[in-house]
């Protein structure tokens, strides 16, 4: 992780919302926008995917704090700090099965917010590196599907279901015609992984399943309604592979 740690901080009392997101801002990291609903907050990580969410567990709207982290992760593994002042066990247990990073308890000083943060991103730097060396089981290549991990347990998907698949810095999101499915991992380590003979990198940032591409153009390729750019000098070979399957 070279770039800044992006941190969503979803909190109740705006004031104390501001007061967070100058404190990270201080310590380096970028606020990726500060939310009082979890429905709001769903909104935000869907659109703007941070690192980090700090999350209070008590919200304004219908959603609490543990609705919103279930929800979000839904979609994506994005990882939750919890911001409480409720101690209670029910609270602590609801909140666990979502696999927070980590809890902070309020009131909490300055201190106490950094070094719990800075704790949490060594941990993400710590997963990031047993990827890269194969370590962390997020993906199993098959002949014919692959394994991923969705929602704390592996799932099989056929590769022939895969559309394509998105880089967001060392994030990989895996299309499928009916859900999507975050990975930690790179967009090299996906090209790696699977095979040339289905799979196709047309663009530092996605990588296509050939028999998928309806429309190619002079700088995009289409799937479905989706546009995907792709480099010119990767035009030809596209086409060349287009005409063997």
């Amino acid at each position: 992780m070279t770039d800044k740690i992006r941190i969503l901080v979803v909190e109740d009392d705006m004031i104390i919302a501001a007061n967070i997101s100058l404190q990270l801002t201080n310590l380096g990291y970028e606020v990726t926008g500060i939310e009082t609903r979890g429905e709001e907050a769903i909104l935000n990580a869907d659109v703007n995917p941070p690192d980090i969410i700090l999350m209070d567990i008590n919200l304004r709207g219908t959603l609490d704090g543990v609705q919103t982290a279930q929800t979000i992760q839904r979609k994506a593994d994005i990882p939750i700090i919890y911001l409480t002042a409720n101690t209670d066990e029910a609270s602590f247990l609801r909140a666990k099965e979502t696999r927070p990073l980590a809890f902070i308890t309020k009131p909490f000083n300055k201190l106490n917010l950094q070094r719990t943060i800075a704790l949490a991103v060594e941990r993400l730097k710590e997963n990031e590196r047993k990827n890269d060396f194969g370590e962390k089981m997020d993906l199993q290549v098959l002949d014919d599907r692959i394994f991923v991990r969705h929602n704390g347990r592996m799932s099989k998907l056929l590769l022939n279901d895969i559309l394509y698949i998105a880089a967001d810095r060392n994030y990989c999101t895996i299309v499928t015609a009916t859900c999507n499915y975050v990975l930690a991992s790179t967009l090299k380590t996906m090209q790696e992984k699977l095979p040339s003979s289905k799979f196709v990198r047309v663009h530092r940032s996605y990588m296509v399943n050939i028999a998928k591409v309806d429309i190619v153009g002079e700088n995009h390729l289409e799937i479905g309604r989706t546009v995907i750019p792709f480099s010119k000098s990767q035009r030809e070979f596209l086409l060349g592979r287009l005409h063997t399957i």
